[in-house]
C-alpha cells in the first residue's frame, strides 16, 4: 500500500515539476537545446522540400522547382511597394520576429512562435518585380520541430496572402 502510495504521487509530481521547470526555464530556451530558432535562408530556385509535413510553399509559376501548395497572384504595384505592403499586412501578427533582411535580393526572414509551447517557424518572403509595374512574391513557412505541424504552416501562408490582398491591389 505504501509503495502504491509513492508511485502515485511520483506520477503527480514528476509530470508537475517537469513542467514548472519547462515554464521557467522558458520554451524558447528549451528549443535552442534542438538548435538555433532560425532555420537560415533559402533559394526558391533550388528550393527542395522536406520530406516531414511541416513546411508549406506559396510559389508564383516559373520560380521555384518544388511542389508549391499556393500560388501567390500578381499585385498591380512594384516589387518594393509589395514588400512594404506586406511588411504593413503582418505588422498585427503575434509572436513575430524579423531575423534578417535584405533590400538588394529583396529576402525577408522572420521567426513566429506558437501560442502556448513557443514553437519556432521559420517564414522565408521573397519580392519580385514583374513586367508593367506588376509584383510577386514566394513565401516558405517550416517548422523547427515535430515531424507534422497540423497545417499550421500552410494556414499562415493562406492568411498572409489574404492579408496582403486586402492591402495590395491584386491583378485580375
Amino acid at each position: 500500500m505504501r509503495l502504491l502510495r509513492k508511485l502515485l504521487v511520483l506520477s503527480v509530481a514528476v509530470p508537475i515539476a517537469l513542467t514548472a521547470a519547462f515554464f521557467l526555464i522558458g520554451p524558447e530556451r528549451v528549443w535552442e537545446q534542438f538548435g538555433p530558432a532560425d532555420l537560415g535562408p533559402v533559394a526558391f530556385e533550388t528550393l527542395k522540400r522536406r520530406d516531414a509535413p511541416n513546411d508549406a510553399l506559396a510559389c508564383p509559376t516559373g520560380v521555384c522547382r518544388a511542389q508549391s501548395d499556393l500560388t501567390p497572384p500578381e499585385y498591380a504595384v512594384d516589387a518594393a511597394k509589395l514588400r512594404a505592403a506586406f511588411a504593413k499586412a503582418i505588422s498585427a501578427e503575434l509572436r513575430i520576429t524579423a531575423v534578417a533582411t535584405d533590400a538588394t535580393t529583396m529576402i525577408d526572414r522572420y521567426i513566429q512562435r506558437s501560442a502556448l509551447m513557443r514553437y519556432p517557424d521559420t517564414i522565408v518572403v521573397q519580392f519580385f518585380d514583374r513586367p508593367g509595374g506588376r509584383s510577386t512574391l514566394a513565401l516558405y513557412s517550416r517548422s523547427q520541430l515535430g515531424h507534422g505541424d497540423m497545417g499550421v504552416n500552410r494556414a499562415r501562408l493562406e492568411r498572409w496572402l489574404a492579408k496582403l490582398g486586402e492591402i495590395a491591389p491584386v491583378v485580375e
